[in-house]
């Protein structure tokens, strides 16, 4: 018998299939909000005049513009962020860019609502192993308009690395997911190939993860088979054509549909957990993290979960066919790197992440039991 909880969360709606500047306008009418503080990539702002558009279609409504957000969120830039949206008095949070961004506005909603002002004093809000501390409710919530497809923008849980330890940290509160997903195809288009396709490598892997383990229901089920199997279709078609917006539409939904399992209480697995650390501690991107472990973490899991990873394989148009393989392939295809040398990363620190990634929220849950750093070590040879 299937047993488990799905929580809904906070966000009210995703709109798709819109440009951004006209359904941000829509929502910060259908909020009552007045002023707006933008979280924005710095290569839009600079390079393109799409964010210089949005300010104009927002008028006197936008009060200010972030473009500082490094990769993996460092606290240091959050405080920063935190500081002008303070000053701009903002009501609500607009981002445009990628993952780094959407987990920065998260982490700003929770600095402003609990008077966090330095680096060092977000040790106050980070969850622990015993779950988030008591925080006070943000009130400045956020609208989300993704230039990736990792999927954040679906969670109601931040990233923020600790430049001090170089670890990623979690940061949760119902009310950090935004209160609106835009997804317009049409500026995705100014997204580099390399970002949007790793990227997509790693909300496949949200659905993978998700489908095999081993807390697995039908809820995220119908969502993860269905968005593995619109990402297996549509990535390969933007990597033909950049300006199929058809199938970046595909590939945006279908990153929707792969944060059902994670969103619906089903933990990712050694992949996530690995990748945390690959991130935090080499700055590998978050995508590439998932394009070089997640068809190792396959292979290695297999014993534990083979008619799990028979549903991936289906899902990805090949049936009958080992996962690992048919995931291996498909992400060599889209040119991403398949190794851990290719992001240089070297064996020399391969006892090191091992350490580290035991103590992530996902490497102690994924589906073949993981009893201690030498099982990862195991995989992370599998991948060198």
């Amino acid at each position: 018998m299937h047993r488990g909880r799905v929580v809904f969360g906070a966000m009210d709606e995703v709109v798709f299939g819109r440009p951004a500047s006209e359904a941000l306008v829509a929502q910060v009418d259908r909020l009552g909000t007045r002023r707006a503080f933008l979280m924005v990539s710095g290569t839009l702002n600079r390079e393109t005049d799409v964010i210089d558009t949005i300010r104009r279609a927002l008028g006197p409504r936008c009060v200010g513009t972030f473009d500082a957000m490094p990769p993996h969120t460092p606290r240091s830039a959050v405080i920063a962020a935190s500081e002008q949206a303070r000053a701009a008095a903002a009501d609500l949070i607009v981002t445009i860019g990628g993952g780094s961004i959407t987990d920065g506005a998260k982490a700003v909603q929770l600095c402003l609502a609990n008077d966090v002002r330095s680096a060092d004093d977000i040790d106050r809000i980070k969850a622990g192993r015993g779950g988030s501390p008591q925080l006070a409710a943000p009130t400045v919530r956020q609208i989300s308009v993704p230039t990736t497809i990792a999927g954040g923008e679906f969670s109601s849980t931040a990233g923020v690395t600790n430049e001090k330890t170089k670890v990623k940290e979690a940061l949760r509160h119902p009310l950090l997911i935004p209160r609106a997903v835009i997804l317009d195809p049409w500026l995705a288009q100014h997204t580099p190939e390399w970002l949007w396709l790793s990227t997509g490598i790693r909300a496949v892997d949200h659905c993978v993860e998700g489908i095999c383990s081993r807390e697995a229901h039908p809820y995220g089920d119908a969502q993860a088979l269905k968005g593995l199997s619109m990402l297996a279709q549509a990535l390969p078609r933007v990597k033909a054509a950049a300006g199929d917006l058809d199938a970046r539409m595909d590939c945006q939904i279908g990153t929707w549909l792969s944060t059902g399992p994670l969103a619906s209480g089903v933990p990712m697995g050694a992949s996530h957990g690995i990748g945390y650390v690959l991130g935090a501690e080499f700055g590998v991107p978050h995508g590439y993290t998932s394009c070089v472990m997640l068809p190792s973490v396959m292979r290695w899991n297999k014993s534990a979960n083979a008619e799990r990873q028979a549903l991936v394989a289906a899902a990805m148009g090949h049936p009958n066919e080992d996962a690992g393989d048919v995931l291996d392939r498909f992400i060599r295809n889209l040119g991403m790197p398949r190794s851990l040398s290719e992001v240089k990363v070297g064996p020399e620190h391969f006892d090191r992440i091992a350490q580290q990634a035991m103590a992530t929220p996902w490497v102690p849950r994924n589906p073949r039991k993981i009893e201690g750093p030498a099982q990862v070590r195991e995989i992370l040879d599998m991948t060198a």
